[in-house]
């Protein structure tokens, strides 16, 4: 998971434009059929988009998921997961507009498309599990940053007492910096005006992603051999129970790396049509898979043969400290720089959700309507717009992500859960509903056997996931005192 702010931002910079159909005549030079600025989105945007929202930080943790599962099982679930990715990601660009594909309704977001397709209870259940993930992905955010930033105090440390001192930091510390950082950053009321953001953040994870491959490819080298066995981290090291869960855990860890359905469908609302807008996400999500698959295969497969059964759960933080530590260090800076800007983009469409309910409960409320404006001196911010309850809305959000970061701080844990909560219900199971409804697949064709099987299979790999990925907390949980997390 990573930054889709550039999405974001291109999305909402035509929203200006009263949605109804008979705005704009067809064919219109400024406008497309639904009165909305002329969309000018391609192929290539559309897999930038989705490529900078994929390769994340879960990058980071793909190391340690390939050496559970070992030489056969780490590459092959890494490419069955990129399947399985592509192939929900094709049903889910088919629902993009309603009823004919080239001029059928359009859905400008995933509930959009899920009322449209299937009504009823299943808009509200989709939008829980949509933003509790993006709930979780502030608490998992605001524990990698962490981690990144003791990273470097500590390997600066280490390299200044020439590898004497052990360097034990607390990262209660740097959580509170990090949520100080989001207080401010969330104030700023509408995010799309920072189409740089995702810029900054697309080099940073490329930087932090190449940095972790060529310093395990360069480990490789030196030892001149490659570490890990066919079965994984072996039973001595670990015990059996142990060796099954964190295999599970393992599976969340690697379905969190690759999500990116919460935004397909925003990114294929900034495709120009004709070809129609589902021809060009296909080719998209096939090219942006396809190098993202390369990319983790190489990421997960150096680190683990470099560190073998050792492989940390986080390949930038987890190093022994003997490599040029300034090159890790940038890799550190760049991650941090990379999640603050991230956590904003998760965080907003969340952040707008509770604004727009609670404006709908509370009409006549002042405290919830009422903007002042308040003359700054900053350029760029000529004025800012204060609204009470969004001061106190996002501060007390960002307070209670920080404190549960604090309460339990694993990285690996956290996002084995994210993953596998996020995995089924959003990549598998909306996108092949709407894709029976929208195609009129008949009940009990062979189609639609073989498209529940694989729903039902990957409802399978998420629960196992799910379990043992909180088995993996609770077994981190025995060895640690909260808000005591130091390393």
């Amino acid at each position: 998971m990573g930054d889709n702010a550039a999405v974001k931002n291109h999305h909402h910079h035509h929203q200006v434009f009263d949605v109804s159909a008979d705005v704009a005549p067809a064919g219109s030079k400024c406008f497309d059929d639904d009165g909305r600025l002329k969309r000018t989105g391609t192929v290539w945007t559309a897999s930038a988009h989705i490529i900078t929202a994929v390769i994340g930080s879960g990058v980071l943790s793909l190391a340690w998921a390939t050496a559970q599962l070992g030489w056969i099982a780490g590459p092959t679930v890494l490419f069955l997961f990129s399947f399985v990715t592509y192939y929900t990601s094709t049903l889910l660009a088919a629902c993009y507009r309603s009823g004919d594909h080239s001029t059928g309704k359009r859905n400008y977001t995933y509930m959009d498309a899920v009322q449209s397709n299937l009504g009823g209870m299943k808009v509200k259940i989709c939008g829980w599990i949509q933003y509790l993930n993006l709930f979780g992905v502030a608490i998992g955010y605001t524990i990698a940053s962490s981690i990144s930033m003791m990273a470097v105090k500590r390997s600066n440390c280490f390299h200044a007492s020439g590898g004497k001192d052990p360097c034990k930091i607390s990262s209660t510390p740097y959580m509170l910096a990090f949520g100080a950082a989001e207080i401010l950053f969330s104030q700023i009321p509408d995010f799309d005006q920072i189409s740089w953001l995702s810029i900054v953040a697309a080099v940073m994870s490329f930087t932090y992603s190449s940095i972790g491959l060529g310093l395990g490819i360069a480990k490789v080298a030196e030892s001149g051999k490659f570490k890990g066995s066919l079965t994984g981290i072996s039973i001595g090291t670990v015990t059996e129970t142990q060796k099954v869960w964190r295999s599970f855990q393992a599976l969340g860890d690697i379905a969190f790396a690759y999500s990116y359905s919460l935004i397909l469908v925003e990114i294929q609302d900034t495709l120009k049509s004709p070809p129609s807008e589902s021809k060009t996400m296909k080719k998209a999500t096939l090219i942006s898979v396809s190098v993202t698959t390369l990319f983790y295969m190489l990421c997960g497969c150096f680190g683990y043969a470099a560190f073998g059964d050792l492989a940390p759960g986080n390949l930038l933080t987890g190093f022994g400290f003997y490599n040029p530590f300034w090159v890790l260090d940038i890799a550190n800076v760049a991650i941090v720089v990379h999640l603050v800007g991230a956590y904003q983009v998760y965080c907003q469409p969340l952040f707008a959700f509770v604004e727009k309910t609670a404006a709908d409960w509370f009409p006549d409320s002042e405290f919830i309507k009422k903007e002042y404006r308040i003359q700054t001196p900053i350029p760029g911010f000529s004025h800012f717009r204060l609204n009470f309850f969004r001061l106190v809305w996002r501060t007390l959000f960002v307070i209670l992500t920080t404190v549960i970061s604090m309460l339990m701080p694993f990285f690996n844990g956290v996002v084995g859960i994210l993953g596998a909560f996020g995995f089924w219900p959003l990549t598998v199971y909306f996108p092949v509903e709407m894709y029976i409804v929208q195609k009129k697949i008949p009940k009990w064709s062979t189609r639609w056997i073989s498209l529940q099987i694989l729903s039902a299979a990957c409802l399978v790999i998420s629960i196992a996931a799910a379990t043992g990925s909180f088995a993996g907390l609770i077994e981190d949980l025995k060895s640690y005192k909260p808000f005591k997390a130091s390393y």
